[in-house]
């Protein structure tokens, strides 16, 4: 299932949210301070663009905390709206389901990137 998961959420949506966390990245790099920032975000990309098979496992301390309520504020929130609401309109069809679900899984990971990392299931 995860092959054919993984392509069939690519040609149907996995593109778009792929290429905000990569747009994310870019805007991040464009400043020195952003850069290992950026360089997190194309991480994530990766889970994006092909999410199945993969987990999230959170963690991380007093400086993933703080980097992750600024990159709340500033990148966060937009990634993680489009992703819920792209997992809610999913959902409305049982074909979707699977899909909708790692649209959340994206989502929770769009409020709290850092101190995350994936693992291969």
């Amino acid at each position: 299932m995860g092959c054919l998961g993984n392509i069939i959420w690519f040609l149907c949506g996995g593109i778009w949210q792929g290429l905000s966390w990569a747009i994310s990245g870019v805007l991040w790099c464009l400043t020195i301070v952003g850069i290992p920032i950026g360089v997190q975000c194309f991480k994530f990309a990766s889970i994006a663009f092909f999410p199945f098979g993969k987990e999230i496992e959170y963690g991380g301390g007093a400086v993933s905390l703080l980097v992750n309520i600024i990159w709340l504020l500033i990148s966060g929130i937009p990634l993680a709206l489009s992703a819920a609401v792209n997992g809610a309109l999913l959902c409305c069809t049982i074909i979707g389901i699977p899909f909708g679900l790692q649209c959340f899984k994206i989502a929770k990971l769009s409020l709290m990137p850092f101190g995350a990392s994936i693992t291969e299931s």
